[in-house]
């Protein structure tokens, strides 16, 4: 069973019903701040956090005196926009007397489906946590439609932890697991400790309730499970209205862990190796030793460059000797790369108008 101390870097999903009381619209900020002593914890002990958190629909409803009923999609968005502005300062007031800085980043699930946009986000979310910030995601419920109706933070949870390549996903819920059958119903409701395999059995277990204030049930989570374990990241339900509550899942609290089959960084070469290469770039034979060494792919190192592939489309990468290297997805388009390539990346700035990453593809981009 997987350890939170074990973790490198771990995304913590937050529900709703978690951080909003219900029955007042108001931020449940003692349990906030319980939150925020965690975040810490595993921030002193070198893992990198992001926290993927509801809530903005739930506290401008609050604000703007929407009550607790369906809400109209235009209203939802206002709703949204109120919420935000107070969701994410309330992140910012708990964490900041621990030196935490926060960083809010808003997206959809379509940020994730565009491989120019999700290597966006990809890029913004590894600066910040290089930095030591901890980005606080949400779904970017203001102007999107299909996903306040029919989205859910659960699988943009489990999104974001392959997107950064996260080895734990954590789900804070209303439930302390995941059941054979809804225990709200069935007295007799067994919890399950693992799940290795996510079988056709476990999947017509799970039911579609969900809390008041929450869209998500546990058929979303399961969902999300898939999505992360086939992305070599392990995930856990455990419920989280207790104070601090990611020191009771070390302390041995309640959950249910699916356990991921390999690690993010083989899951992902896997994922870019099975890709169809758009174009071709021909390496010079210093870049194919310095890719061997795990170093990124510079322009310096490119002589040639075929095809009409576009940044994030996958390229394949050929020898000096014609010899397939790998694959990789790119950073550039296939017009830029003939323009930058065989330059060192100083003047790529000067050949382009425009200031670009150093690299044409990034390591952890690569599939040799």
């Amino acid at each position: 069973m997987a350890t939170l101390t074990g973790a490198k870097r771990i995304v913590i999903k937050i529900g709703s019903a978690l951080l909003v009381d219900r029955a007042t619209g108001d931020l449940r900020a003692d349990w906030l701040a319980s939150l925020a002593r965690d975040v810490a914890w595993l921030k002193s002990c070198g893992i990198d956090v992001v926290l993927v958190s509801s809530g903005s629909i739930a506290l401008g409803r609050g604000v703007l005196g929407l009550g607790l009923g369906a809400l109209a999609l235009e209203q939802s968005q206002a709703a949204a926009a109120v919420g935000q502005i107070r969701l994410a300062r309330a992140y910012e007031e708990v964490l900041a007397p621990h030196n935490i800085t926060t960083a809010q980043v808003l997206v959809t699930l379509e940020d994730s489906a565009n491989r120019r946009r999700y290597l966006n986000s990809r890029a913004t979310l590894e600066t910040l946590l290089g930095l030591g910030a901890v980005p606080i995601v949400n779904e970017n419920d203001t102007v999107a439609t299909d996903e306040i109706r029919f989205g859910d933070n659960d699988r943009l949870a489990a999104q974001i932890a392959v997107t950064v390549g996260a080895d734990q996903l954590i789900l804070l819920s209303d439930v302390d697991g995941f059941y054979n059958a809804n225990p709200a119903d069935d007295p007799t409701a067994k919890r399950f400790d693992v799940v290795d395999r996510i079988t056709p059995q476990i999947e017509a277990m799970a039911g579609d309730a969900g809390s008041g204030l929450s869209k998500g049930g546990m058929k979303t989570k399961l969902m999300a499970a898939k999505t992360a374990v086939s992305a070599g990241c392990a995930m856990a339900i455990t419920e989280g209205f207790v104070m601090r509550p990611l020191t009771a899942l070390a302390n041995g609290a309640n959950a249910t862990w699916f356990t991921a089959q390999t690690d993010p960084q083989a899951a992902r070469k896997g994922w870019i190796a099975a890709m169809k290469p758009m174009g071709t770039l021909i390496l010079d034979s210093g870049a194919v030793a310095a890719l061997q060494r795990g170093k990124s792919l510079l322009p310096a190192g490119i002589t040639a460059v075929s095809g009409g592939f576009e940044r994030g489309d996958a390229v394949a990468l050929i020898g000096p000797d014609g010899a397939g290297i790998g694959s990789g997805l790119a950073r550039y388009s296939a017009a830029e790369a003939l323009q930058i390539k065989g330059h060192h990346s100083a003047e790529i700035e000067a050949l382009l108008g425009y200031p670009g990453r150093a690299a044409l593809i990034h390591r952890d981009d690569m599939a040799l």
